[in-house]
């Protein structure tokens, strides 16, 4: 599949796929979480024009390994990490950094108290994008809304700190599926970065992958369906050195930390993947970490 826009290549297109099973989730009566927005990025961009938007699309409904178990692992984990950001929000961080936000529309679609600031980092054509999408639909954000247009392997930091955060205010961060592409290096200085920019009080959730050989899944489902039906090789996005122990790093900086598996928050909602064989989500790990 050629490139449906220059701002969404590579691991930008994985956003786009993100965005379908949000999508997919919002029609749904029982849905985890509600984005009316999703749909819209997808059609937006005309090569996902055959992207279902709703289950009833699917031919194999949610028996579908890629818009069936793979948008409903999606659609949990963006519940998930929905509930931890409103939590720290409501236990007294006044700032919220998405980093590699994406298509993330929590700014627009989450109730928000009217003294909270949401700062979204990412590139700048992404961002781009995004604000054409919802500038078309007169989407209005619920909170204040800065974005930050900043590569996480360059000067974030300064970028973000010039854009108003204030590193002496209570802050919850989240990385939202994007450390596993980045390169090691670049995730230990985000975390390293995220420890020096908060004060006590202040919270961080990542997703982080722990297989020692990715390879060992190439034949999985879920990405031989994205490798053949969308044209997304996950794997080749994916950065093959030995992944930082993020979570011990914060540990020995006096963080406590809780490290779930999706499956975990798959009991508590009765929705979402369970395992399976040659499973590509096994090393999947959510984490959350607050700084006393």
């Amino acid at each position: 599949m050629t490139s449906p826009h220059p701002e969404l290549e590579g691991v930008g297109l994985t956003a786009l796929l993100v965005a379908a099973a949000r999508a997919i989730e919002a029609h749904r009566d029982d849905g985890l979480a509600r984005d009316v927005y999703a749909e819209h990025f997808v059609r937006a961009v005309p090569a996902c024009a055959d992207w279902p938007v709703r289950i009833e699309q699917v031919p194999d409904g949610d028996a579908d390994p890629l818009w069936g178990r793979f948008a409903g692992y999606f659609a949990l984990r963006t519940r998930v990490l929905d509930d931890f950001l409103l939590g720290a929000v409501r236990t007294g961080a006044r700032q919220v950094v998405l980093l590699g936000a994406g298509l993330d529309t929590r700014a627009f679609r989450l109730d928000w108290p009217s003294d909270c600031v949401v700062f979204e980092i990412d590139r700048p054509g992404v961002l781009a994008f995004k604000h054409d999408v919802l500038t078309s639909l007169s989407a209005i954000p619920q909170a204040k809304r800065i974005t930050v247009p900043a590569d996480l392997c360059d000067d974030w930091p300064t970028a973000l700190t010039t854009a108003g955060f204030d590193p002496a205010t209570p802050s919850v961060w989240l990385a939202e599926g994007v450390l596993f592409y980045l390169p090691p290096a670049a995730e230990t200085r985000i975390i390293e970065t995220v420890h020096h920019l908060t004060t006590a009080g202040s919270a961080l959730a990542f997703e982080a992958k722990l297989e020692k050989d990715l390879l060992q899944y190439r034949d999985s489902t879920i990405y031989t369906s994205t490798r053949q039906r969308l044209g997304i090789d996950l794997l080749a996005l994916f950065t093959r050195d030995p992944r930082p122990d993020s979570t011990g790093t914060l540990t020995s900086r006096g963080w406590s930390t809780q490290v779930h598996t999706p499956f975990d928050f798959t009991h508590h909602h009765g929705r979402g993947p369970l395992p399976e064989p040659n499973d590509a989500l096994e090393g999947n790990r959510w984490v959350f970490a607050h700084k006393p």
